[in-house]
């Protein structure tokens, strides 16, 4: 099959439609030049594509998993300056009804409505002060991107390499090292990256086989708020399994909320940081089969430079790893508590053990975290349930 690029050119809907379906491919990819599927379908007027690409995701449980309608190319074009250019009038105002901005200027200082006909352009100025635009022209800037719903490396090539060749890795600083293994800070093709290098007792081929099957599954670029697992090999000369995945320059949500890091949580940003993960796992519960072994805790959730919570994949514990272990018990529902932690488990649920809420949280907030430790598991809401909730308290 022809390259993703090729198909948004032509319009090839059904290619797309499978294409999108491989939670592996990132609808915000670029190619070569930084254009994204999005850029193609607006310069050709492919507006069924179009719909397809913004609200990719819509189909599962309403979760949000846009193409971004605001992604720039090497040019600093955004798809709307294509549709404009070229006259695509429908696209054009569909785009700005899903969020596209209408001022944002390329590398040349030129917006879309600059790229506009006349009458395409008082269209869409109207569209856009009925959404509550700015029609103050905002200039270019080489780090816009970085405030875009990206999934992907800013190269966009990294998700296409499942395989590691471990010379072509540069361990550059140790990061931490516990139960599991080694975390490093390091670089490949070109990016930072974290390396991730598993402890494994007594290696075996069974072992080496299930690891070269268990993590392809975690390589999910479909979600802005999954961090993927880029790719994964065996160290030599004894065979350390590894892992790797994007360096988030903030760390995990653990650090920002324990170790003292110069970011301040108020109630707006702890509420966006938990949109952002119920997002995240709503999206993991559709997938089948479901990625095995997640416990979600803040160790878990990486923060990206734009201050958005990622569900890291690199977490999820592979088959051989401590089989029935936990080593983050106070994450875990009580009823979930196995082995010897099986009693203490049983103490939280029957003595009414439960965290106490502390002072000065939204009675919202509050109402929210008591229904989710609700004692009757039947009775606390999904991640399907929470989001919407969460996107209320957003919005007051």
């Amino acid at each position: 099959m022809d390259d993703i690029f090729t198909q948004c050119r032509e319009g090839n809907s059904v290619a797309v439609r499978l294409w999108l379906d491989n939670t592996e491919n990132d609808l915000n990819l670029g190619d070569h030049h930084g254009f994204s599927p999005l850029h193609w379908a607006c310069r050709e007027g492919r507006g069924p594509l179009v719909d397809m690409l913004i609200m990719r995701g819509a189909r599962i449980n309403l979760i949000q998993c846009k193409a971004d309608p605001n992604a720039v190319n090497e040019h600093g074009n955004t798809p709307l300056h294509y549709a404009c250019f070229w006259g695509q009038d429908q696209v054009a105002e569909d785009l700005v009804t899903c969020d596209a901005q209408v001022c944002l200027c390329n590398r040349y200082g030129q917006s879309p409505l600059d790229k506009a006909k006349p009458h395409l352009q008082q269209l869409l100025q109207e569209k856009a002060e009925k959404h509550g635009q700015s029609l103050t022209k905002v200039p270019y800037r080489e780090t816009f991107w970085k405030g875009t719903m990206r999934t992907r490396p800013r190269n966009g090539t990294l998700n296409k390499q499942a395989g590691v060749d471990f010379k072509q890795l540069s361990l550059l600083a140790k990061i931490n090292e516990n139960h599991s293994g080694e975390l490093w800070q390091g670089r490949w093709q070109g990016e930072e990256i974290v390396v991730k290098v598993l402890q494994v007792r007594d290696w075996t081929t069974r072992k080496s086989r299930d690891f070269n099957e268990e993590h392809p599954k975690l390589r999910i670029f479909s979600h802005p708020n999954i961090l993927p697992v880029l790719g994964a090999c065996q160290a030599p000369p004894s065979p350390h399994p590894i892992i790797l995945s994007h360096y988030m320059p903030y760390g995990s949500l653990y650090n920002i909320l324990h170790q003292g890091t110069t970011l301040v949580v108020d109630q707006t940003q702890a509420v966006k940081f938990a949109w952002d993960i119920a997002s995240g796992m709503a999206f993991l519960h559709t997938l089948e089969p479901m990625v095995a072994r997640l416990h979600l805790n803040s160790k878990h959730v990486m923060i990206d430079e734009d201050m958005t919570a990622r569900v890291s994949m690199a977490d999820a514990k592979l088959s051989f790893q401590c089989p029935g272990r936990s080593y983050s018990p106070a994450w875990l529902a009580p009823e979930e508590a196995g082995g010897h932690q099986q009693a203490l488990g049983g103490h939280v649920s029957l003595e009414g053990l439960r965290p106490t809420i502390p002072p000065g949280i939204s009675p919202h907030v509050c109402k929210l975290m008591r229904l989710c430790m609700n004692e009757d598991p039947a009775k606390r809401p999904k991640f399907d349930m929470i989001v919407p909730i969460l996107e209320k308290m957003q919005d007051k």
